[in-house]
């Protein structure tokens, strides 16, 4: 005899609206969401809305917008809406009192093959360290976070130029998938759950920081090119150039780079230019750059900066 699910659902970003929307398209009975509260953006610091509060608003979801998760007041609405599954696709760390309120347990969805990369950027780390192929689990939440046990998992192999923005967006509707075949097997009692095995050596997809996405053209051209595309569209690999002349630093984000394997005799840091191409000679080749935002210009192909931009005058700093 199937159960009958009364779930809260937890999300902040689009990476969680997919998920969200499986189970409002599959009659799931949503009985509260929960999102980050507004955040003032732009120039204007308009206050803006979550991706999930925008999609539950329009679904006509009951929407909470805690600040504090421990607050008394918080926990007394969370209770009164008599939840008995709670999901959690791209949210904060709930406390105990939260997680271990519904009968049914309290799951999450990690964008990777977990027990590798726990943590807050499972998508960039699995690109930049080159991996062949990564995933998405649902899991139980316990103390320890990304450590609960393992309900279910779907492998998705990585493509070798493949962005993390790319990746992302194929983890988000694998990932809504497998939210819907966990509800599915949780509401018919037919889920068995393992234990991580944690002996085995472990990958962290710790938080990224602005000075981790500084390029080092002296490392290999796969770490340099995995850099880049872990890093694309955000929070974005960078650089900087300086001009030979006047000795200006400008800073540029690259988007996308494509990999030239050859021996060369060329110093590791020089600049390439040609009427429509970019390259940097490094450890193992040559890195094309196809894709780049220069301090001061947008976003752009790179054929279409060297249009009006001339790199011969200068250096990588």
């Amino acid at each position: 005899m199937k159960k009958d699910l009364r779930i809260i659902f937890m999300g902040t970003p689009d990476f969680a609206v997919q998920s969200l929307k499986i189970l409002v398209e599959n009659k799931y009975n949503i009985v509260g969401v929960i999102t980050a509260p507004d955040k003032p953006a732009g120039r204007g610091q308009k206050l803006s809305e979550s991706a999930v509060k925008k999609y539950a608003i329009a679904q006509k979801l009951k929407v909470l917008q805690p600040t504090n998760l421990k607050a008394e007041g918080f926990v007394s609405e969370l209770k009164e809406l008599n939840a008995n599954l709670q999901i959690v696709v791209a949210f904060r760390m709930l406390p105990e009192v939260v997680w271990n309120m519904p009968e049914l347990g309290t799951f999450n969805l990690h964008a990777s093959l977990l027990p590798q990369y726990r943590g807050a950027a499972p998508i960039n780390w699995a690109i930049m360290n080159g991996e062949k192929e990564t995933g998405v689990t649902t899991f139980f939440l316990q103390h320890k976070i990304d450590t609960g046990d393992i309900i279910d998992q779907e492998k998705v192999s990585i493509n070798e130029n493949e962005t993390a923005g790319e990746l992302h967006d194929r983890l988000m509707d694998v990932g809504s998938k497998l939210v819907l075949k966990t509800v599915q097997n949780i509401e018919s009692d037919l889920i068995s759950t393992q234990a991580q095995n944690d002996t085995q050596i472990l990958k962290e997809a710790f938080k990224i920081f602005k000075p981790d996405c500084k390029i080092d053209w002296t490392k290999s051209i796969d770490d340099i090119h995995n850099l880049v595309r872990g890093l694309s569209p955000y929070p974005t690999a960078w650089t900087e150039f300086k001009n030979k002349e006047t000795n200006e630093i400008i800073s540029c984000k690259i988007y996308r780079t494509e990999k030239q394997i050859e021996n060369h005799n060329f110093s590791i840091g020089t600049i390439l230019q040609s009427k429509n191409e970019l390259q940097i000679a490094v450890n193992g080749g040559f890195i094309k750059i196809l894709e780049l935002h220069l301090a001061g210009k947008k976003r752009m192909k790179t054929a279409a900066l060297l249009n009006g931009f001339d790199f011969n005058n200068y250096s990588i700093v």
